[in-house]
């Protein structure tokens, strides 16, 4: 217990000591005291500075403004009643704050106007109409708006609450008294006597305070209920919790239920779904390129814009424009540029080894390799992109699962089980990963076979030549010999200079009686083609005669041989060899015409792998496991294990102590939400 005067002055000493601290005359923060008595009312009461016109010395200039900007922001709340005091011996028409006032609470519903010193003034009243002028206040606060008159006891010594109150009351009795007997004609009383006096200020606070309990008591009991309520339903989770950390077998289930709801979704949102909006969840192909962290695709310079790139897509519709910009990247790349010294270790060693074929089998070399370096990282950039459309996908099932009503019956709501949550989805990223790399692996095989020297594709349609590239190609199969023609900048000129001057010793190259021995072979390979050369025979692969090396088919095993082309006659002697297409280029330039054909045999490949084995490869690799096979995947993965490590994505070490804890504290908290709720409603039935 301590003395009014002893709080006074701690009051004081706390606000010095905070303004010289900011170093300021003001402060907005405030000092909070709370008094508890039996017999007053539930009231916030806030006491603010008063408004000043000017700073006082040593203050800083702003100090008014403060003060006015600090009035305003605690009175700016609609639920809060504004009292506004002001001295009798300020006149109506000179009040500066009542601008300031309407500003606040312009029809003053919720603004109670106190007039203080009221004894002050009362000497300068003599007329009756004197007085009621003054206290109607005309034409500045309304014809309805009434303020409130008082005074205070002189004395205010060292006296009790007992005789302040009687003080008080005997100081609004000399008022009214005034009023009548030194006043002639007295004043309106029955219109202003009820607005005179402290007494008459306590009934309306009072009367007001009372309104305001009965207009906000319906409120007041509903938000009271309605936090007894979650209160409850905080509780009954806890138990929920606590019993599943005893029943395993109702977790598993609860757990298996919601995998297979995710897993719906992601199917759905496969096979085209529009929900969640796409607006908001999907992705446009520079989003996805950024977000994924692949950027562009490597080897294309040039920016690839597929169908639809602009549009926020997700699911299935975004897997199929991936697909289709693979296939934008893929078709504008054209064969790379390969050195004169590459192709010059690579056609020059075909010519060593004799044969008819040296120039069309390097060509298709160089091709196959560069299918092998320029295709593959195309096709690894694909299946990494395709899996972040698909690994995007589990966000938006989850938001399907909470905004929609699942098809299994009884899922109990995991979202509180972050735990299980996070390794559902560590689990479907890692069986998309498994996808992505089993599909590069079955790509890449697609890309072998294609790349492979026992692949047919580079001569399926070279069973015409056409213009002068064959009969090139002819002049080039012809030599034999390492040092036949020159592939150097140099050696290109003279190439042309010698291009329609026959070899000197072409007699002695090609006897006559081989040259006719060649031509019967060229009309006996025409009739018979057999499907598998065997690579056993090294001369003519179309007829079963002893060639010139003197080795028999003796109908051993038939191996392919990894040089040897399905259409192209292998004897050395056979001039008749079929070329590739008229690429436009001279017959003497051996280098500009192997590039040609390279390029030709690339755009070939090219054209297999895309239009007919990377396609279902990829959609058999990645939309059919997850459409079949991924919640037998996830519940081997998440479910087929013991109890104590399937226990461990949903229980951390402690945690049921917490959950007990936590449990305890919202029971106390329970108990005291209740006792109020009743105390309330008691109290509301006597307002």
């Amino acid at each position: 217990m301590v003395v009014a005067s002893a709080i006074a002055d701690l009051i004081k000493q706390r606000t010095e000591s905070h303004l010289r601290k900011i170093q300021a005359a003001v402060s907005s923060k405030p000092i909070v005291m709370r008094a508890e008595y039996a017999h007053c009312p539930n009231l916030t009461i806030i006491d603010t500075p008063g408004f000043v016109l000017k700073a006082k010395r040593g203050e800083p200039e702003s100090t008014p403004e403060e003060i006015l900007s600090m009035v305003k922001s605690l009175a700016a709340p609609p639920h809060r009643l504004v009292l506004f005091l002001q001295q009798s011996s300020v006149e109506w028409c000179s009040s500066i704050w009542l601008d300031t006032l309407k500003e606040i609470d312009p029809a003053f519903r919720r603004t109670m106007i106190v007039i203080s010193k009221f004894d002050n003034r009362l000497k300068e009243f003599t007329e009756r109409w004197e007085v009621d002028t003054f206290l109607s206040a005309s034409g500045y606060l309304g014809d309805n708006i009434h303020p409130f008159f008082v005074a205070l006891p002189k004395d205010r010594g060292t006296i009790s609450n007992e005789e302040f109150r009687r003080q008080i009351c005997q100081v609004d009795i000399d008022v009214l008294r005034h009023l009548r007997d030194n006043v002639k004609g007295g004043f309106s009383e029955e219109k202003y006597g009820s607005h005179i006096g402290f007494s008459c200020l306590r009934k309306y606070l009072e009367s007001e305070l009372q309104k305001r309990y009965k207009e906000a008591a319906p409120a007041t009991l509903a938000l009271l209920e309605q936090r007894c309520s979650e209160v409850s339903m905080e509780l009954a989770r806890l138990d929920s919790k606590l019993q599943a950390t005893s029943d395993v077998s109702q977790l598993r289930r609860s757990a298996m239920l919601h995998a297979a709801s995710i897993c719906t979704h992601l199917r759905a949102l496969l096979d085209g779904a529009a929900d969640p909006a796409p607006e908001l969840w999907g992705k446009t192909t520079e989003e996805e390129q950024l977000h994924s962290g692949i950027g562009s695709w490597p080897g294309i310079n040039m920016s690839v814009k597929p169908a639809n790139s602009t549009l926020k897509l997700y699911g299935g519709a975004a897997f199929e424009r991936v697909m289709h910009e693979f296939r934008c990247a893929t078709y504008s790349m054209e064969c790379p540029q390969v050195s004169r010294e590459k192709v010059a270790n690579i056609l020059l060693a075909h010519a060593g080894r004799g044969g008819s074929s040296g120039l069309t089998e390097a060509a298709a070399e160089i091709a196959r390799a560069a299918a092998r370096s320029w295709l593959a990282p195309l096709i690894d950039t694909a299946c990494d992109r395709l899996a972040f459309v698909l690994q995007s996908l589990f966000d938006l099932a989850m938001e399907r699962n909470r905004n929609k009503d699942s098809q299994y019956q009884n899922v109990e709501d995991m979202d509180g089980y972050v735990g299980f949550l996070a390794a559902l989805r560590c689990s479907y990223y890692k069986f998309v990963r498994d996808l992505s790399k089993q599909c590069k692996q079955i790509v890449r095989h697609h890309l072998d076979s294609v790349t492979s020297p026992y692949s047919h594709i580079c001569y399926e349609n070279d069973s015409i030549g056409f213009g002068s590239v064959a009969n090139s190609m002819n002049r080039f199969n012809h030599f034999t010999g390492v040092t036949s023609f020159d592939l150097s900048d140099s050696g290109s000129a003279l190439e042309e200079a010698q291009e329609n001057m026959p070899p000197k010793d072409q007699q002695h190259m090609t006897p006559p009686a081989k040259g006719n021995e060649a031509k019967d072979i060229l009309r006996e390979s025409q009739l018979t083609v057999p499907e598998t050369p065997s690579p056993d025979l090294p001369s003519d692969i179309h007829g079963g005669k002893k060639k010139d090396n003197g080795i028999p088919n003796d109908g051993g095993p038939r191996k392919r041989h990894a040089r040897m082309a399905a259409y192209t006659n292998r004897n050395h002697h056979n001039n008749s060899i079929i070329g590739a297409d008229d690429i436009g280029s001279k017959s003497g330039s051996s280098y500009s015409t192997i590039c040609a054909i390279s390029a030709k045999y690339f755009a070939k490949m090219r054209e297999v792998l895309i239009e007919r084995n990377v396609p279902s490869a990829l959609n058999s690799g990645f939309l059919t496991p997850c459409r079949e096979r991924l919640y037998l995947a996830l519940g081997f993965d998440l479910f087929a294990v013991n109890d104590d490590k399937f226990m461990d994505m949903f229980v951390a070490p402690g945690a049921v102590d917490n959950i007990q804890n936590e449990r305890q504290s919202l029971i106390k908290r329970q108990k005291i939400l209740l006792s109020c709720l009743n105390e309330f409603k008691n109290i509301s039935r006597a307002l």
